[in-house]
């Protein structure tokens, strides 16, 4: 009795190590938005120069998941996890620290390898370190740490950029990075090292870390520059690397003896499946974070401190249901759960679509935002789960680092996307209806729409309502104009989450298949 009871407590605490290095990894890609303001002023430097303190984490982060996944599953997981608890904490410090913006870019790609570790890692060593129905039950929770690590950055980094200012951000990881360390020394067993003897598959690792930098770098040229066409080889070349890498990458993997990834993984429709829901839980549900607190805070006008209180209604859901999903899923279809769950969220968009009016209200958002967080309250913890069924001890890690990695491409292809629609819906809007404001002369005409278009939709609430614009004779109807063309961009986005959605949903239900007795994938 007393033996069991202690070794249950064993594996607790080391989940709770497992999810305080989730938490570190993933808040840190969202936590940094609320503090551009600050920095900007911080640096004397403008937010598009910053928008790479964000692309540098997302960039590097997306690059390395699959390298250090593999490390893992060779050199033993609990020593890389470790090492990049380590690195995370060193260049936290270094980037709390920075004096330049060039410091701070450097140090947040050194941040993002070590959140690469921490993230692909601790799912697969949480599968090492539980068994049966409390492996479901573990991995439920670190599910429901990784939903509200995403969902609760506006809430946190406002608060502590309100309170302490953008440093505390980076410093915060150093304590809790320290207790992380001491309970995975403590708590966590380590895992075999399935590469002893065998040669490091260094070709396949350059390849899959310049392919995925190809493919997300050419996505992040089109967000930044959203009027270049694609065939643009500013972006057109980096996405025709992306392809030819790839199909380098697949071909070295196939000649080696000891490749980085076992493409049999591929053969598996249901892990197939697995990789589909998280993709479109990245582009529907994740990217649709930054739309949603820009409409918070630049069309109703909250601050980042009231935004992250009023997300709550969908943050607090994947604290709720995370433990419960492992209960369920032993109990019920994994598959139907996350197929159901997925139309919920598609439902919520539609909802949402169709209750958004011109003068937003927080009344009309919080009721599909409870079904956003009940979405990724079930589907992250279940996809975890079903995700890792019938994977190899020895490639546990590596499905791990997949699942990461598309959610996390999921997310960048959803928030170029998604972008480009809202931006097409905005400005056609603007185009079609700006001729029709009376006493707005024809020379501030052509440059009020050229202004409004280069800011682009989420900054147009900051043009059409600023004081210089205030006090025109056709101030109200250009208010007006901009709020609806913003709305109609809204209402594209939200649609086109919701297809998304429903795709994911079907794949689910199509491709997925059921584990029954699954509890010990390894």
């Amino acid at each position: 009795m007393n033996k069991a009871t202690k070794t249950s407590y064993r594996q607790w605490m080391a989940l709770a190590a497992m999810s305080l290095g989730t938490f570190m990894g993933l808040l840190d890609v969202t936590v940094v938005n609320v503090a551009l303001p600050t920095m900007a002023t911080s640096f004397n430097e403008s937010f598009n120069n910053l928008q790479w303190v964000l692309n540098a984490y997302t960039l590097i982060l997306a690059v390395s998941l699959l390298v250090v996944s593999k490390l893992g599953d060779m050199f033993g997981r609990r020593k890389i996890f470790i090492a990049s608890l380590v690195l995370f904490m060193i260049a936290s410090a270094v980037n709390g620290m920075a004096q330049n913006l060039l410091v701070l870019d450097i140090g947040r790609g050194v941040q993002a390898i070590g959140g690469a570790g921490m993230n692909s890692l601790s799912m697969a060593l949480v599968a090492s370190n539980f068994s049966g129905r409390q492996r479901g039950t573990a991995l439920g929770i670190l599910g429901s740490v990784i939903g509200l690590s995403t969902a609760s950055g506006p809430l946190i980094g406002g608060y502590l950029v309100g309170q302490f200012g953008w440093p505390s951000i980076f410093f915060i990881n150093i304590p809790i990075g320290i207790i992380a360390i001491i309970l995975t020394i403590v708590y966590v067993k380590e895992t075999p090292s399935y590469g002893a003897g065998s040669k490091i598959d260094w070709w396949g690792m350059l390849l899959s870390a310049a392919g995925l930098f190809a493919g997300v770098y050419g996505l992040i040229q089109k967000e930044s520059h959203p009027h270049w066409a694609w065939t643009d080889m500013r972006i057109a070349g980096w996405l025709i690397a992306f392809v030819i890498i790839l199909v380098v990458f697949i071909w070295v993997e196939k000649k080696v003896t000891a490749p980085m990834m076992d493409l049999n993984m591929f053969k598996s429709v249901h892990f197939v499946g697995a990789i589909a829901v998280a993709l479109a839980l990245g582009i529907g549900v994740y990217s649709f974070n930054a739309f949603l607190t820009a409409l918070m805070q630049n069309y109703i006008g909250y601050s980042a401190l009231q935004t992250g209180v009023r997300q709550l209604v969908m943050s607090v859901w994947s604290l709720i249901l995370g433990p419960v999903t492992g209960i369920l899923g032993a109990k019920y279809s994994k598959k139907w759960m996350i197929s159901g769950a997925m139309f919920l969220g598609g439902i919520g968009f539609i909802i949402m679509a169709n209750a958004l009016t011109v003068q937003l209200s927080y009344s009309e958002l919080w009721p599909s935002m409870v079904l956003f967080g009940i979405t990724n309250g079930l589907v992250n913890p279940l996809l975890n789960t079903a995700g890792m069924e019938g994977a190899a001890p020895q490639e546990m890690g590596m499905a791990s680092g997949l699942l990461n990695v598309f959610r996390q491409i999921g997310t960048t292809v959803g928030v170029v996307g998604l972008g480009l629609v809202q931006t097409s819906r905005y400005e056609s809007y603007l185009s079609a209806h700006i001729d029709n404001i009376k006493m707005l002369p024809a020379a501030a005409r052509t440059g009020l729409h050229k202004a409004l278009i280069t800011a682009g939709p989420f900054s147009g609430h900051e043009i059409a309502f600023s004081k210089r614009l205030s006090h025109a004779p056709f101030a109200h109807d250009f208010q007006q104009l901009v709020l609806r063309a913003y709305h109609s961009g809204m209402v594209g986005v939200l649609f086109t989450a919701a297809g998304v959605l429903f795709a994911g949903g079907l794949a689910a239900a199509i491709l997925m298949r059921e584990h029954k007795g699954s509890g010990d994938v390894a």
